[in-house]
């Protein structure tokens, strides 16, 4: 009798230890696929803070460049339609005036920052888009180490036991085949 007692104290240390084991490893299971989510939910709040701030800097700075070129092809359009001195004199100074404008531009930045601002804007969109892709990645290959923990037997009786269930994969919505459009 003493004998059976040992082994099954033996027995019940074990099985006890097992599961000590199992529910530390489900519990990290858990917190690693929670932590890869907040991961993903971080590029998407990148996201959201980063895109409209460039795509608002780049419509500033092509605005003021389109707003001379503007200038600068109405004054010449003037000039040509002129038909006094008078009139090509105003025209001219109109011409002037906006090439110098477009001169300290150009002394500013001696190239045209637009393209650049653009391409830049172009590069952070892709990056964004790679960055939440990975994260999108991780969360679901975390979903899915874990959902395999979960379903394997034994542990899936001590998961349900835990109160531990399967987690959900990220999946696209109906529509995001299509790319989101950037308007200026």
């Amino acid at each position: 009798m003493k004998k059976f007692l040992i082994i099954l104290v033996i027995v019940v240390v074990i099985v006890a230890g097992y599961g000590w084991s199992l529910y530390n490893k489900m519990v990290t299971g858990s917190e690693n696929v929670d932590n890869a989510w907040a991961q993903v939910e971080t590029q998407y709040q990148r996201r959201f803070d980063l895109i409209p701030n460039l795509v608002e800097s780049v419509k500033g700075m092509m605005a003021q460049e389109q707003e001379i070129f503007g200038q600068l092809a109405e004054a010449r359009t003037r000039y040509s339609g002129a038909s006094s001195v008078s009139e090509k004199a105003e025209a001219a100074t109109q011409v002037e005036s906006a090439l110098g404008r477009l001169l300290v531009i150009m002394e500013n930045y001696p190239e045209l920052k637009s393209a650049e601002n653009v391409q830049t804007l172009m590069v952070q969109l892709e990056g964004t888009e790679n960055r939440i892709s990975v994260e999108r990645k991780r969360y679901n290959d975390m979903a899915r180490d874990f959902n395999v923990m979960v379903k394997r037997v034994p542990a899936r009786w001590f998961a349900s036991m835990f109160g531990f269930s399967q987690k959900t994969y990220f999946e696209s919505v109906e529509g995001s085949e299509t790319a989101p459009a950037v308007n200026f």
